[in-house]
């Protein structure tokens, strides 16, 4: 008998990274699991993960930019599974430029959009339902930018996870009465595919030294397996041994400039 057997999960950006390994942990223990992204391929890779191991997963492509899809997506997961019990924002999208002296408007409004906007959509459409029921359980997966903003994570970056952050600390203070349990996970670098979005794409020894998706995923499952009376309000996560990332940041301050410069 696993610790979620007969919840419901929505699991955004769950193709691959973070999102895929917490799907996957969350149905290992019972839930039924809405996978979710932009695009359908791998979505259904993870769906047929899922039921090789005897999980339960359904796979729904939605941009979660798009307000009336995100919120169309709540509504489909209430209508056909009767329920959500967790919500775990965690997909994630970066700017290429990162200085904030050469990021332009559209990369901007895109990380808010994806980090900020659309976490606190699908918050906000999933609360009726857990509220009428007593409870739910929300986890964020943020980032170290917002406790350590700078060139690694990016101007828009930062400021969004440092946004949802503040909106998760909003959520436990208001509604925490109510039975809602909302977490902020804040991991500094784990080796997933939007590492290929920094201006200095990190090597194989680079990766080495990170987090593993799995690692993350295993602190969501944390949070939302432990007894209602607990909230885990937030997590900070970082690789044990800190690499050295000032060709990192030298390349990250030139990326997006005139012609290259500082």
């Amino acid at each position: 008998m696993g610790a979620l057997d007969g919840q419901v999960a929505i699991v955004t950006g769950a193709g691959t990274g973070i999102g895929r390994e917490t799907a996957k942990l969350l149905a290992a223990e019972g839930a039924q699991i809405v996978v979710t992204g932009r695009r359908k391929a791998p979505l259904d890779a993870v769906v047929a993960e899922i039921g090789a191991a005897r999980g339960r997963a359904t796979a729904r492509a939605v941009d979660i930019e798009d307000r009336e899809a995100a919120v169309g997506l709540v509504r489909w997961t209430i209508e056909t599974f009767g329920r959500i019990d967790v919500l775990v924002n965690n997909a994630g999208y970066s700017s290429r430029a990162r200085s904030i002296r050469w990021v332009p408007k559209d990369e901007w409004d895109g990380v808010i959009n994806v980090n900020l906007n659309a976490v606190y959509t699908l918050t906000q459409a999933v609360l009726p339902d857990m509220i009428e029921r007593g409870g739910g359980t929300i986890v964020t997966v943020s980032s170290a930018a917002a406790l350590r903003p700078g060139l690694i994570g990016g101007a828009p970056y930062g400021a969004a996870k440092a946004g949802v952050r503040n909106l998760m600390g909003h959520v436990h203070n208001v509604l925490r009465a109510k039975g809602i349990r909302a977490t902020t996970i804040m991991p500094g670098e784990v080796d997933t595919p939007i590492l290929s979005r920094r201006p200095l794409v990190p090597d194989d020894r680079a990766r080495a030294t990170m987090m593993q998706p799995e690692d993350v995923a295993r602190a969501v499952l944390l949070c939302a397996t432990l007894p209602l009376r607990t909230v885990i309000e937030e997590i900070v996560m970082s690789p044990t041994v800190a690499r050295d990332w000032s060709v990192d940041v030298a390349v990250a301050a030139r990326e997006g400039g005139p012609d290259g410069g500082p």
